[in-house]
């Protein structure tokens, strides 16, 4: 008798979705700091001015509490072109905004210095590792929307 109650409970539960799932591993939760925006097609024809060059950028987001260093950190494509964070800290539920072109870094905004486009507008991956080399982050997207040209996520 209690193995047809210890049964019946078993399937009620499965039944009613109350069942254990497996555990959330830590790669799927939200990290604490994440790629949000990636415009990877400025507008207009790629010709290479500065002005088209950092209207492509990539937006990372704090999404603690706390301020975090991201000295070290390297946001990079599938290519291998990489910006490196100098002396830098993200403050608490702030943005980040990394530029392709050249420009004066702020709190807010970052530059790559570079003299072509890094996002390939059909599509790419971007990495986000932390100073010792640990991926943090990571978006592969696809040319989806001719209309917008970016990607964004919350």
């Amino acid at each position: 008798m209690s193995r047809r109650i210890a049964a019946l409970a078993l399937v009620t539960v499965v039944a009613s979705g109350a069942a254990v799932a497996a555990p959330t591993t830590a790669g799927a939760a939200t990290p604490p700091i994440r790629i949000v925006k990636i415009q990877y097609d400025s507008p207009g024809a790629d010709r290479g001015g500065n002005s088209s060059l950092n209207a492509e950028y990539v937006v990372l987001k704090n999404t603690t509490s706390t301020a975090r260093s991201l000295t070290g950190w390297t946001l990079r494509d599938k290519e291998g072109f990489t910006y490196k964070f100098p002396s830098f800290t993200l403050k608490a539920g702030a943005t980040v905004t990394i530029r392709t072109g050249k420009g004066t870094a702020t709190s807010t905004t970052r530059y790559y210095n570079r003299t072509w486009y890094v996002w390939n507008n059909t599509g790419d991956t971007a990495y986000l590792r932390d100073s010792r080399g640990v991926l943090k982050d990571s978006w592969a997207f696809k040319d989806a929307s001719a209309a917008a040209y970016y990607v964004t996520r919350r």
